[in-house]
């Protein structure tokens, strides 16, 4: 979003933690420091320690935001900002902006990316549901307060508009970055020998969180029925709070056509996706209308069937039916993932169907011409400044 931004001509500073996602570790460089400042591709960049858990919880997991509200709530913003934009999660990046936007006398907006409440409600982290209540009354307060509210998904917006948030100042906004704009140069061959997948297997992959909400044990659950049926290899490529904990689960499985691979250089993604069989998405089934994950846009872009093991009425769900590119199937249920790429597997009719429909699908829905993207929200929030600063 903040290279969008610069691209658009402005100049844009990022307040924000150390780099410590998906692992849930500071990232080695950045390790005791309480602050650094970075120009990361005209970009600004200051960053600010805060806890980071290893281990989630409710508790761990509050710690997180205060410790990042009051560090990053010290610094002083130069020059004044004409326009200050949170971006949830972490809930405490929107307080952050609220309090930066009050102080600096500047317009404030809000983007949802996921709904915090609904997410300490539905990902399964321990104690989460006994705080939801406290930490949906500090998300909608912080909506309520802006002058404009993005959602990256339309199910959001009857949530913010039930908490009273006017529906005129929600806006629905697609990450278009999510896409690639060219196809990776390597070969498909070249890319899997890289990676050690044999052409003759049929490679189901997962990139990024391992978290309570992803529930990749279903996944690891699935990889030990089918391994006794045909050669297919689960990779899991990431990190995250369970991965630990898949991996024990595994080994007690016996399972073997289970890799768990760290995360890929940006510059690789896009072709180690594209040279995978099927792309997973696997979500816990209490898993509703939280969120909306990221990497969907890249996957519909690698031109490889998604299948997504979601809640049918989930926001996932949803994104993958519309997108036609990929199989939708019942969640916690491995015999149900299972099928679906053995389906995929077996039938190149249909496999070639939902292969297609993802790269017409971003060309349809993700360009310029047909979506509003982050430019074009903040570009109504100084509209809507300027006219209230005409007014006083």
């Amino acid at each position: 979003m903040a290279h969008s931004l610069r691209d658009a001509g402005h100049m844009v500073t990022v307040i924000t933690g150390m780099p410590h996602y998906p692992e849930w570790r500071i990232q080695a460089p950045y390790r005791g420091h309480l602050r650094c400042n970075e120009l990361l591709d005209g970009v600004q960049v200051e960053r600010f320690s805060n806890y980071v858990p290893a281990h989630q919880s409710a508790l761990s997991r509050g710690l997180y935001e205060v410790t990042f509200l009051v560090n990053a709530g010290l610094t002083t913003i130069r020059p004044t900002p004409d326009l200050v934009l949170g971006v949830i999660p972490a809930l405490s990046g929107g307080w952050v902006a609220r309090f930066h936007a009050t102080r600096s006398r500047a317009q404030f907006g809000l983007v949802f990316a996921d709904l915090m409440g609904k997410a300490a409600e539905q990902s399964g982290v321990p104690g989460g549901a006994m705080v939801s209540g406290a930490v949906r009354s500090a998300e909608v307060t912080l909506a309520r307060s802006a002058a404009q509210v993005g959602i990256i998904a339309d199910g959001f917006r009857d949530y913010l508009v039930a908490a009273g948030v006017d529906t005129q100042r929600i806006h629905r906004i697609v990450n278009r970055n999510r896409a690639p704009t060219h196809r990776p140069t390597e070969s498909r061959k070249t890319v899997r020998r890289r990676m050690g997948w044999r052409e003759d297997e049929f490679v189901a992959l997962h990139s990024g969180n391992m978290g309570y909400k992803q529930a990749l044990d279903n996944v690891v659950r699935a990889a030990s029925l089918i391994a006794r049926r045909r050669r297919v290899r689960f990779v899991l490529l990431g990190d995250g709070s369970q991965r630990l904990e898949l991996q024990s689960h595994a080994r007690r499985l016996k399972v073997t056509n289970v890799d768990f691979l760290p995360l890929v250089p940006t510059k690789d993604y896009d072709a180690v996706l594209a040279a995978a069989d099927v792309l997973l998405v696997n979500q816990r089934g209490s898993v509703m209308d939280m969120s909306l994950p990221g990497k969907i846009t890249a996957y519909f872009a690698a031109g490889v069937p998604v299948v997504a093991a979601a809640a049918p009425q989930s926001e996932t769900a949803k994104e993958v039916e519309r997108s036609g590119a990929g199989i939708v199937v019942s969640p916690d249920q491995p015999e149900a993932l299972l099928t679906a790429i053995e389906r995929l597997a077996d039938d190149r009719g249909i496999y070639s169907q939902l292969a297609n429909a993802g790269p017409a699908y971003i060309d349809k829905y993700l360009t310029a011409a047909n979506a509003s993207d982050i430019t074009h929200f903040v570009e109504v929030l100084l509209a809507e400044g300027r006219v209230r600063h005409f007014r006083g």
